[in-house]
């Protein structure tokens, strides 16, 4: 039961990280490659020179996954803090020697318990995913540094 949760928010957390990258990183990528070889291209400028030139073509997609990494992060914690207090509710009603019935109805509490914080999650990609969509749609300036 566990395990197919588990399988369910990953699932969830590829779509969108794949649709992230598809709509808004992938294209950053490209400008910062583009912009780097431009730097390359520059026959009159010392090797620092094209270095710094190259380093500011990768500012802004650094930036963007920094940023998109940091929101994943943070939904990840608030997956398993609440996962966490499925597992402490569970351990404060249990008794000191549980029979395994009890071991089985409170297996079945927590399982419960994860389950419906996986909803909720999953629930907020969508509103995770249009917040993070506006932010980067910005451009590089708008997001925000993490």
């Amino acid at each position: 039961m566990i395990a197919q949760q588990r399988q369910r928010i990953e699932h969830a957390m590829t779509e969108m990280i794949d649709d992230m990258d598809k709509s808004h990183l992938r294209k950053l990528q490209t400008n910062m490659h583009l912009c780097a070889a431009k730097c390359c291209q520059d026959m009159d400028s010392s090797l620092e020179s094209v270095q710094r030139c190259v380093d500011r073509c990768s500012t802004p997609l650094t930036r963007a996954q920094n940023y998109v990494q940091h929101e994943l992060g943070e939904f990840q914690g608030r997956l398993q803090r609440c996962i966490m207090q499925c597992n402490d509710d569970v351990k404060v009603k249990m008794p000191p020697n549980p029979s395994e019935d009890e071991v089985s109805k409170y297996t079945d509490q927590f399982e419960r318990c994860a389950i419906k914080c996986v909803d909720k999650h999953v629930g907020l990609i969508p509103s995770m995913m249009k917040t993070m969509k506006a932010v980067l749609s910005k451009g590089p300036e708008g997001i925000p540094q993490v």
